[in-house]
């Protein structure tokens, strides 16, 4: 028993919806595509998961969180799909992957053929077993990967409330976790083995100003060491944590954010890997003419920076799934996929974003005891990374523009006492050549993730359209001169 389509989504995350939608816009036919998901439900935006989801006013929770993009915010709910012709295979996992025979096999025995495979599985998140420690099935031990993951969290949080929690990594999933508990009135002691937090992107200086601020909210931080073991009651909850330097600390829920794995297993020795991930060109192809990776599963080419790397955002995830898409319906029309790499994070009252590379040397700027600094990366004289928290629509804009441009840089401290300022003055400038990278669309993706800017994008609709009327008058009285 089998089915057959034409295109085949396999995987149920951010890129897998954004695949969907960018295939409805270019047209395609009803009952001609497919999404298969281990998850029970239509894809959705993940970052809700950790940014709102966790928080106490959120509502009642499911509806709110299915993919949304554009300025009216379209909701891909299940209604959505049927309403397109889309199938959804929900709540099935894929067992084996044939990219030759052009077949994927579900647990269910289901025979799923196609003529384009889009692969958008992911990542998972690390699991304590595979660094030595067991315990991850103790009722108090939380990941935050999916939506299962994210209501075993909330129950944790609701079930101890004024108690105590411990995360287990200093990362992303650590931080935004951490201030989310806080905000939920959980006290919380960070543990994680380097010396600062996010050491892959911060700085020491910016990470000194993050761990200052969440220690004025009561967050306590063990570094240096990491988990040895877990202290078990008799109902399976853990009720201490006990740390490799002899230090314990008693507990009513640990959150774990040790890192994560792309999900390549189905297709290692199909396909060519790269970076922990499926190897993709400009047109987020594969080595298989007929499968196509986005997302964090996939290693693609960075034109900025003239090397593969497979990127954890949901920016990413986005961007290469509109290309992915674009490149398959209408591959004569598509260049080769050029990304601006992008980060950011909002926690308590704070919200940063970082556009390029951090290598090189670093210039900090701005007022690091107040709201709004921020930092370049300077390598072989030329400016690639731009870091800013607290800025305006205008300023973030403003980093993103002069880092995609990789201005030469001849005085270092010209540029430290220049500070922001010297992006704005960039940004300003009248442009030579169009920018390499989408700045723009990454700026209002992530604008339009926040409703409280959401006038913002009916300003630039009303602003680009007199623009465009401007334009067009003033051309026909160039016409008539």
């Amino acid at each position: 028993m089998g089915r057959a389509f034409v295109y085949v989504i396999l995987g149920g995350g951010v890129a897998a919806g954004y695949v969907a939608l960018e295939f409805t816009k270019r047209g395609v036919s009803h009952g001609e595509l497919c999404i298969i998901s281990e998850e029970s439900v239509a894809p959705y935006e993940r970052p809700a998961l950790s940014k709102g989801y966790l928080l106490p006013e959120a509502p009642a929770r499911l509806p709110a969180f299915h993919t949304c993009v554009g300025a009216n915010e379209e909701r891909l709910t299940p209604k959505w799909y049927k309403e397109h012709g889309i199938e959804l295979v929900l709540g099935t996992r894929v067992i084996s992957a044939d990219v030759r025979r052009r077949t994927l096999l579900t647990a269910a025995g289901e025979t799923i053929s196609y003529k384009i495979l889009i692969i958008a599985t992911g990542a998972r998140a690390l699991k304590l077993e595979e660094f030595g420690v067991s315990g991850s099935d103790a009722k108090n031990v939380c990941y935050l990967r999916d939506l299962n993951d994210a209501n075993r969290l909330v129950d944790a949080i609701h079930s101890c409330p004024g108690g105590n929690a411990v995360v287990i990594g200093g990362g992303y999933i650590g931080m935004e976790c951490a201030a989310s508990l806080v905000i939920n009135k959980i006290n919380v002691t960070m543990v994680f083995p380097e010396a600062q937090c996010m050491p892959r992107l911060f700085t020491p200086k910016i990470a000194s100003f993050y761990e200052d601020y969440y220690k004025s909210k009561g967050v306590e931080f063990v570094k240096g060491t990491v988990l040895s073991s877990f202290d078990m009651d008799s109902d399976g909850k853990v009720v201490a944590v006990t740390l490799r330097d002899g230090k314990q600390l008693p507990v009513d829920m640990v959150v774990v954010g040790i890192g994560i794995r792309p999900n390549t297993s189905l297709f290692e020795g199909q396909l060519t890997l790269e970076k922990g991930g499926i190897k993709v060109n400009g047109k987020m192809q594969s080595s298989n003419s007929s499968v196509y990776a986005v997302g964090d599963v996939a290693a693609f080419p960075v034109k900025l920076f003239g090397e593969t790397r497979r990127l954890e955002h949901v920016d990413s995830a986005r961007k290469s799934a509109r290309h992915a898409v674009a490149a398959i319906m209408e591959p004569e029309k598509t260049g080769d996929f050029d990304y601006l790499p992008f980060f950011y994070s909002r926690v308590f009252a704070l919200s940063w974003q970082f556009y390029g590379d951090n290598i090189g040397d670093v210039i900090h700027f701005g007022d690091f005891s107040g709201n709004t600094f921020g930092a370049y990366w300077v390598n072989k004289g030329h400016l690639v990374g731009s870091f800013l928290e607290g800025g305006t629509k205008e300023e973030y804009a403003a980093i993103a523009m002069v880092t995609s441009l990789k201005p030469a840089i001849e005085d270092l401290g010209e540029l430290e006492r220049q500070g922001l300022s010297y992006a704005l003055a960039v940004s300003r400038e009248p442009p030579t050549s169009p920018p390499a990278t989408d700045v723009a669309a990454s700026i209002s993706s992530l604008v339009l993730e926040r409703p409280v800017y959401r006038w913002h994008a009916t300003a630039g609709v009303i602003l680009a359209g007199t623009i465009a009327a401007f334009a067009f008058w003033y051309g026909r009285r160039r016409r008539r001169w």
